[in-house]
């Protein structure tokens, strides 16, 4: 039996990368998948493999009418909700400061932090009843640079640590009812894309970074699969396994913050 049997979930961007990996774990531990998504493609591409045994909902997260609209779909056709899990987001591929137009940052600030940081506030309120019912879960996924420097320009940094501050503000007005917490993954095997503001909307990030040279940058040596950080999310939307637990950010950083000044000596490890 999985951990999360007959529980409801309702995912945002969970059409590629990260979240369709949570859509797939989440089914095979036994749960009802909802996922909010706003590219077309992926719309169809989910309709396609999935039928009818999820429930798929075009929409922006950045817009709380589209958030309560998937909410409203998801407990139409399964009754209920249990978990939202705030996923969508996206990069700035190292859009710094120095080399942005004034105009770039405006915009590039308000794209940015709409999609990674406005939209878990507003997906948090449009689920905010149905949980309080099921005295359910919320969680968000964030990223090492919610924790970092480097991990992206100061727009996508300030949206990450912005996650943090949701997280544990929510986490305390909703308990004891609803636990909120969130995962902080390292860089994966993703190709998440940039903001359209900058011209990035159509470039990944394994389209500008060599997977290489970011698993060398790790204590752990590898480069994560989207599949190897969902454990943590299981975990979290949990009621067996994780009672105790709100107010938690979970560091999947694969050794980043441990780093020393320099690089082990790997053969001390083999002797």
């Amino acid at each position: 039996m999985g951990w999360l049997k007959n529980e409801v979930i309702l995912i945002t961007g969970g059409g590629s990368g990260l979240g369709l990996a949570l859509v797939e774990r989440f089914i095979d531990e036994g749960a009802r998948i909802a996922v909010l998504q706003r590219s077309v493609a992926k719309v169809a591409a989910l309709k396609q493999r999935y039928a009818d045994d999820i429930v798929v909902i075009e929409g922006d997260v950045a817009k709380y009418q589209d958030n309560l609209r998937a909410v409203q779909a998801t407990v139409e056709r399964f009754g209920k909700l249990d978990c939202f899990i705030g996923n969508a987001g996206i990069w700035d591929h190292y859009a710094d400061i120095v080399n942005m137009t004034g105009e770039q940052l405006d915009q590039a600030f308000d794209e940015i932090m709409g999609i990674n940081s406005k939209a878990l506030i507003l997906g948090a309120k449009a689920a905010l009843n149905e949980l309080l019912k099921s005295e359910g879960s919320i969680i968000f996924t964030l990223s090492n640079s919610a924790l970092y420097p480097a991990g992206g320009g100061p727009v996508y940094t300030a949206s990450k640590h912005a996650g943090v501050g949701i997280m544990k503000e929510l986490a305390y007005e909703l308990a004891p009812k609803i636990r909120v917490n969130a995962v902080a993954p390292s860089g994966m095997n993703v190709n998440i894309k940039g903001a359209a503001s900058l011209g990035q909307e159509n470039i990944g990030l394994l389209d500008a970074r060599d997977p290489e040279k970011i698993a060398r940058g790790m204590p752990l040596d590898f480069l994560p699969e989207a599949e190897d950080m969902t454990g943590a999310y299981v975990l979290l939307a949990s009621r067996q396994n994780n009672r105790p637990l709100t107010g938690v950010l979970i560091n999947a950083d694969c050794g980043l913050g441990i780093r020393g000044l320099r690089q082990p000596r790997a053969e001390l490890l083999n002797n």
